[in-house]
């Protein structure tokens, strides 16, 4: 008798497990079934923030689940991160953050680790650093820049989206590597930063494309090169900044999609799916193109290699260069 009711509850067991990892699986490929939230690391207006919507409406389409986008700017970003950090590992909270992610362990104290604490999706887009000045000031290259420059040392002001960020690491760069001395203007997000280099309040700054070509059609701002390591298929007549006068200067601004760790493979394999398909997508690359962000799409596991590299890297010119946080 005993040993019949052994078995019986032993195979009541057994269903039972069947039911919650068959309802464990139809979780995950039924994802998503709610509302989705994206929180943007940056300021509404710049480019982060506008990859973010774009990604999000992307999944909107496919999955006909609505997407909220969240900015939580501040400190570097560190806000919106740590918040993304501590969520709920199940694709329902996402972080749309910059290279400033490789940036923000060097300089800020943080509770959380940008590399452990993340399971990276994709790096979304590439939007290189555009070397742009004021009108007002002569220089027409980047060599014109530097002998200015040069003849002028702690005169000549730079405006970035905030200290340690991608634009002040660029111009620290352009310093170091040109011999220069570009006073650092720090400002709370990449529109205030360009809005005072169009308004003449600053001279340089090396923003994103997105932030800056706008303003370089129209005659307000001046483009003298991009920062990134090759020429942008979204200003292809434009030089790299090595091409004109630094030989190895490379910065490469880029806006990525994260999940938090410990995220189902399901679940980033059909986030970076419906990425790769949107940066596949003839009409939306050259949409992109046009806003000037290059497409990437890039597969979760050689992005998580890319940020490691870019972690180091980035680690290495603020110990240099001694940058701290505002």
């Amino acid at each position: 008798m005993h040993g019949n009711i052994n078995k019986i509850n032993r195979l009541v067991i057994i269903v039972a497990g069947l039911f919650v990892s068959g309802g464990a699986c139809w979780a995950q490929t039924g994802y998503p079934v709610k509302p989705i939230r994206i929180v943007i690391a940056l300021a509404a207006g710049g480019g982060v923030d506008t990859s973010g919507r774009m990604l999000g409406q992307k999944f909107t389409d496919a999955w006909g689940q609505q997407v909220v986008a969240e900015n939580r700017p501040g400190a570097g970003g560190t806000i919106a991160t740590e918040l993304v950090a501590r969520a709920a590992p199940d694709g329902y909270t996402l972080l749309m953050t910059s290279m400033g992610h490789a940036i923000i362990p060097a300089i800020y104290k943080l509770s959380f680790d940008t590399i452990k604490d993340f399971a990276p999706v994709s790096l979304f887009v590439q939007s290189p650093g555009v070397l742009s000045v004021h009108p007002s000031l002569p220089a027409k290259t980047v060599k014109e820049l530097i002998a200015f420059a040069k003849a002028r040392p702690n005169q000549v002001l730079f405006s970035s989206s905030g200290s340690g960020s991608g634009q002040h690491l660029a111009m620290e760069l352009l310093n170091r590597m040109g011999g220069i001395q570009l006073v650092h203007v720090p400002y709370k997000g990449t529109a205030p930063s360009i809005t005072d280099l169009v308004g003449g309040r600053v001279s340089v700054s090396a923003a994103s494309s997105i932030s800056t070509l706008p303003h370089v059609r129209s005659g307000r701002l001046r483009a003298l090169a991009v920062c990134a390591a090759k020429r942008s298929p979204s200003v292809p007549d434009l030089p790299t900044v090595a091409e004109a006068g630094i030989p190895g200067f490379a910065v490469d601004q880029w806006y990525a999609l994260f999940a938090p760790a410990g995220t189902p493979r399901e679940i980033i394999n059909k986030l970076q799916g419906e990425i790769a398909r949107a940066t596949a997508n003839p009409e939306t690359r050259e949409r992109l193109l046009t806003m000037g962000l290059d497409p990437v799409g890039s597969p979760p596991d050689e992005f998580a290699a890319y940020v490691k590299t870019e972690t180091a890297k980035w680690g290495k010119l603020v110990r240099e260069a001694g940058i701290r946080a505002n």
